[in-house]
């Protein structure tokens, strides 16, 4: 069984989500999801919260075909952060001047999958 969850426009850099995704690849999605509670980037929320919401998928797909779920089981088959749309915008500076101020975002991608599944 495997699920996936996505979120865009996330209103962070698509490195500083790197660091907090490459702690939780491949590990266990329930103890991923409780080990996130308690770092302290701001963005450890959003991944732990796509990483219940792609639980919460499976339990779902799970429940449609009929299968046995037990989310226990699940583990982090894949998860990535690609980057999205940069919002640029414009601070006055001395003498007329201008300094471009660069909104980063980016989307963020998480499957679950049983270890049968994963293979």
């Amino acid at each position: 069984m495997e699920a996936k969850a996505q979120t865009r426009y996330i209103r962070v850099t698509a490195q500083k989500a790197r660091r907090v995704v490459n702690l939780v690849r491949g590990q266990n999605a329930v103890q991923a999801s409780a080990s996130l509670k308690f770092q302290p980037q701001a963005v450890a929320t959003d991944v732990r919260k796509l990483i219940d919401s792609a639980i919460a998928n499976a339990r779902v797909k799970a429940d449609k075909a009929g299968e046995r779920f037990d989310e226990s089981e699940l583990v982090i088959k894949e998860i990535f952060v690609d980057e999205g749309p940069t919002m640029k915008r414009i601070q006055p500076r001395a003498q007329g001047r201008a300094n471009q101020i660069l909104k980063r975002s980016c989307h963020i991608t998480v499957t679950v999958a049983t270890p049968v599944a994963a293979k």
